[in-house]
C-alpha cells in the first residue's frame, strides 16, 4: 500500500467542462470539495461560450459561480471566447492539460463524486502508470452486483462519466471518422459491441452521418485497437445527475445509477486482464435494460431487498 503522503506530492490535475447548467455545476463541485486531496489539487475549469443568445444568460451564470469557488490548491477557469460544442472543448482542454503534466482526471458538470473518488483516482493512475496494457481508469460502473469482482477489474470498454489517464496513452488519440472505420474489421465491431449485446459502434456512424458530435467512441475506438485495457471500480465512485434532459448528450434514459462507494482502501491487485466475469455481469445488465419498464422495476427492487432478479 502507497503512503498517503508520498501520492499527495504527486496529485493528478481535475479538469472540469462546464456550459450553461449552473446548479447541476454547483452540485458537482461541491461533492468534490468534500472530497479527501481536494485542497492539495489543482482544478482547471473550462466553460465553454453560449452556442446561441438562448443560453447566455445562463452562460454567464455559471461563469459567475466558478470565480466563487475555492477549496482547492489552485482553481484556474479558462472562458472559451466562442462555442467549441462539448467534443472540442474536452479533445483542446484534456490534451492541453495532460501535455503539460503528464496525467489527468477529467469530469463534466453533471457528475457528483463520492468523498473518496479523488483517492481511488490519484491511487489507479500511481498503481498502473507504468503497466503499457492499461489506458484508461474509470471511477464510474454499471449498477451492477459485484460479488466476486474484488474492488477493481480490467475490461475492453471506456467509461467517461469521471476518468483518468496518461499523456503516454492520450497521444495516440485521434478523432478521424473515416480512419477509424476503414481500420476496424465486423470482427472487430462485434467485439467492440460486446460481441453484439451493445451497439457502441452505432456513435461512430453516428459522427460520420452528422447526427453527433461527440468524442468519447473515438477514444474507446483506440484503446480498443491498442489492445488496452480500462480499469473501473466494482462498485462506483461517481453518480450522473444530468438525466433530467438538461444535457448535450444525456437524456432522461441515460441514469445507470447506484450508491456511491465509501471504500477509502482499495485494493488495485487484479491480473492484467479482461474480467470476463465482469464482462458477462455488464452484458446481462444491457440486456436487462431491453426488457419492459414494469419488469426492470421489478427486478431494481428484488436487487436492492434480495440481492438479485427475480424475472428473467
Amino acid at each position: 500500500m502507497m503512503q498517503e503522503s508520498d501520492l499527495k506530492i504527486d496529485l493528478a490535475p481535475i479538469v472540469l467542462f462546464v456550459y450553461s447548467r449552473k446548479e447541476h455545476t454547483k452540485e458537482m463541485v461541491e461533492a468534490l470539495q468534500k472530497n479527501e486531496f481536494a485542497k492539495e489539487s489543482e482544478l482547471f475549469i473550462y466553460s465553454d461560450a453560449a452556442k446561441n443568445e438562448d443560453v447566455t444568460i445562463k452562460v454567464d451564470a455559471v461563469r459567475e459561480y466558478l470565480k466563487t469557488i475555492d477549496g482547492f490548491k489552485k482553481v484556474s477557469i479558462i472562458e472559451r471566447e466562442k462555442n467549441w460544442g462539448l467534443a472540442e472543448n474536452i479533445i483542446d482542454g484534456v490534451t492541453k492539460i495532460v501535455n503539460k503534466y503528464g496525467k489527468i482526471i477529467v469530469l463534466e458538470d453533471d457528475l457528483v463524486t463520492s468523498p473518496y473518488f479523488l483517492k481511488f483516482m490519484n491511487e489507479a493512475l500511481k498503481f498502473y502508470m507504468n503497466e503499457k496494457k492499461v489506458w484508461h481508469v474509470s471511477g464510474w460502473n454499471y449498477p451492477i452486483q459485484a460479488d466476486g469482482l474484488g474492488d477493481v477489474f480490467l475490461w475492453r470498454v471506456m467509461n467517461c462519466w469521471g476518468w483518468a489517464t496518461w499523456v503516454n496513452r492520450w497521444e495516440f488519440f485521434e478523432k478521424d471518422i473515416k480512419k477509424t472505420i476503414s481500420k476496424f474489421t465486423q470482427d472487430e465491431i462485434t467485439r467492440f459491441n460486446l460481441e453484439g449485446i451493445k451497439n457502441f459502434w452505432d456513435q461512430v456512424v453516428s459522427n460520420q452521418d452528422g447526427k453527433l458530435d461527440t468524442w468519447a467512441i473515438f477514444w474507446y475506438a483506440t484503446i480498443f485497437k491498442q489492445n488496452g485495457l480500462c480499469l473501473n471500480p466494482s462498485q462506483t465512485f461517481v453518480k450522473n445527475i444530468g438525466h433530467d434532459g438538461s444535457g448535450v448528450n444525456c437524456d432522461e434514459d441515460c441514469s445507470f445509477t447506484s450508491a456511491l462507494s465509501m471504500n477509502n482502501q482499495v485494493d488495485f491487485s487484479t491480473k492484467v486482464e479482461e474480467n470476463h466475469t465482469a464482462v458477462e455481469m455488464i452484458k446481462e445488465f444491457f440486456i436487462s435494460q431491453k426488457k419492459p419498464f414494469a419488469i426492470r422495476v421489478i427486478n431494481k427492487l428484488s436487487r436492492i431487498f434480495t440481492g438479485k432478479n427475480i424475472i428473467k
